[in-house]
């Protein structure tokens, strides 16, 4: 993509100056079009047991809702770099939007449970496109000196995404199921307005051809693979056929793209770009990293209703302190990274993360939510120096022309780690809650009255006690993952990046 002609390129030393209003612009579109995509996965969370009694069908059929659109989120993101080289970015951002917003208008028409499903697909397909993009036109706008305070405003959505999703959700059922969705369309609409008026026109000049054999072997792939991972935790194994049969075809379609790539001069996922050393070991730290993140992540909240017997709303507020904790660090860490580079941020804050998650493998069915916000804080703080910064690790050395590229191949890494990392803490937990008969009755006393009429009060602290011991130890394989993600971390820079050959100077909106 070339540079607008009537843009102005910022003097030699503008790039370490603070971000000025423009940027701020930009980033604010880019974060408008971030929280709608990230709240549509954890929003119709809470919606569930709504989508089971309204459309009459069963937890398993329901939870499509979600696997759906997740899967075509997945499934487009390998498309973005490409699409973005060719149409620009402010165009396919503005396409992803309507997508998105047509997609959401259509799940509050839904009829029956399949439509919804379907509906959730063409979400998806917009969805999927917002983050990579939003990255890519934040990072051109603010140049490579300024990645480190961009990447901190664009991950608040990130991190608030997942704890903000069960209250919003949980207020808006209250009203009506549709909401959900509709709320998308006032928001979405401003944002596409927004985008039209503060993103700088830009003039793409396509010399790529396009990768069709990647894209036959890449985006089935990665969907057919993330299908059978997101199905460890309704199978509870995973030698289920419905597990092994997609996974390993989406595994041979992976490996077979990673064989075409690497001959192929403009492939649809550039993984020449592993030759950045920079890039590869943020990869490795970003998918360590995420999976035992967004793995531990569904603990707590699952903890919080089946142990405690709170409401997903309840939970939802109970989980408020990481994310201000992260509000904190983030934008210090942002800074920091611009002046000292990644390395010694990223470490300090997955250490943060694994001293506050060593706390949570010692939960019982009474601790004190006072430690439990204490420690979710402390752990908020190490989240706001880890995930951003390892983004930045990886796009701050890339050429302008390498950035679209670079944010595709990390969100990528970033929704396969989540479903992993999803998959593995589930089925550890389930493994750990089953066999006992008490903390089965517990468990099913919480939604079932009669239950905790019959069984003796003794017996039912009991299985609580064990079910809390349970989640402890579920606990220690997050602690385990986040203390091997120091290994990759310590190979992140540790000194102010430099300016790569062919990068522009930052793109200023608004002159």
């Amino acid at each position: 993509m070339t540079q607008p002609p009537d843009s102005r390129a910022a003097g030699p030393d503008s790039a370490s100056d603070a971000l000025d209003a423009a940027v701020f612009k930009v980033a604010g579109v880019v974060v408008l079009g971030a929280i709608m995509s990230i709240l549509d996965i954890t929003v119709v969370t809470i919606a569930l047991p709504k989508f089971q009694t309204e459309f009459h069908t069963s937890t398993a059929v329901a939870a499509w809702s979600m696997t759906g659109y997740t899967l075509a989120l997945a499934s487009v993101i390998p498309l973005t770099g490409w699409a973005a080289d060719r149409f620009g970015t402010k165009r396919l951002y503005m396409m992803a939007l309507v997508l998105f917003v047509f997609g959401s208008m259509l799940c509050a028409t839904a009829w029956n449970i399949e439509t919804l499903i379907a509906f959730r697909v063409i979400q998806g397909l917009g969805g999927g496109m917002l983050m990579p993009l939003g990255m890519t036109i934040m990072t051109h706008a603010a140049g490579p000196q300024r990645i480190g305070r961009v990447m901190a405003v664009l991950g608040v959505p990130m991190l608030l995404g997942p704890i903000l999703g069960p209250i919003l959700g949980g207020w808006l059922i209250g009203f009506s199921w549709k909401l959900i969705f509709l709320i998308n369309v006032p928001i979405g609409i401003v944002a596409l307005v927004l985008a039209l008026v503060v993103f700088p026109a830009d003039r793409p000049e396509p010399s790529q051809s396009f990768d069709l054999l990647g894209m036959v072997l890449a985006s089935p792939g990665l969907a057919l693979f993330l299908f059978g991972v997101s199905s460890i935790p309704e199978k509870h194994t995973v030698m289920a056929a419905r597990v092994l049969i997609p996974a390993a075809l989406g595994l041979v379609l992976m490996v077979a793209f990673v064989f075409h790539a690497l001959r192929t001069e403009h492939p649809l996922i550039d993984l020449h770009l592993f030759r950045n050393r920079s890039l590869t070991f943020a990869v490795l730290t970003m998918l360590l990293f995420a999976v035992a993140f967004f793995g531990s992540g569904l603990l707590l909240p699952t903890y919080l209703q089946q142990v405690r017997g709170e409401s997903a709303l309840a939970a939802g507020l109970l989980l408020a302190p990481q994310g201000l904790g992260a509000m904190v660090t983030m934008p210090i860490a942002g800074r920091l990274v611009d002046k000292i580079g990644p390395g010694k941020i990223v470490l300090t804050g997955v250490s943060i993360i694994a001293v506050a998650l060593l706390f949570f493998t010692r939960l019982h069915s009474d601790t004190s939510y006072v430690l439990i916000g204490v420690a979710l804080f402390v752990m908020g703080l190490g989240m706001g120096c880890t995930m951003m910064p390892t983004m930045t690790a990886a796009i701050q050395t890339l050429t302008h022309e390498q950035v679209a590229r670079g944010s595709t191949l990390m969100n990528i890494v970033n929704q396969t780690a989540a479903s992993i990392g999803t998959a593995v803490i589930s089925v550890v937990l389930t493994n750990q809650l089953t066999g006992n008969k008490l903390i089965g009755l517990a468990i099913a006393s919480r939604s079932q009255p009669e239950i905790a009429a019959q069984v003796p009060p003794d017996a039912l602290e009991s299985g609580f006690s064990a079910a809390a011991g349970a989640f402890a130890h579920t606990y220690i394989v997050a602690v385990i993952l986040v203390v091997v993600t120091l290994i990759p971390a310590a190979f992140l820079p540790r000194t102010k990046p430099k300016i790569p050959e062919g990068t522009d100077a930052p793109v200023l909106m608004g002159h």
